[in-house]
């Protein structure tokens, strides 16, 4: 299965898209320097397919490109930071 994630920057989030169906990784910027990983969705008939783990592979990826300090205000993406020992160096 090939996904693409888009990052929408002017709306804070990075998106996933298939089969008319979406999910979304949402952030926030409370300093120049850290994002704020506040809320992950995806749509029903999509889950269990890895979705949510591109999406936050693909935002933990912007913030280690960027030089960001990563807060992980939401549960799923704590829970995916605690489990990938390789992106522990970018919790703020």
């Amino acid at each position: 299965m090939s996904v693409h994630v888009k990052h929408h920057p002017q709306d804070q989030e990075f998106t996933i898209e298939q089969d008319g169906f979406s999910g979304e990784l949402a952030y926030s910027k409370p300093q120049s320097n850290v994002i704020d990983f506040t809320h992950t969705f995806v749509a029903e008939e999509l889950r269990g397919q890895g979705l949510a783990e591109e999406l936050a592979k693909a935002g933990l990826a912007y913030a280690r490109q960027e030089g960001l300090q990563v807060k992980t205000s939401c549960k799923f993406m704590a829970g995916f930071v605690r489990q990938h020992p390789e992106y522990q160096d970018l919790l703020a």
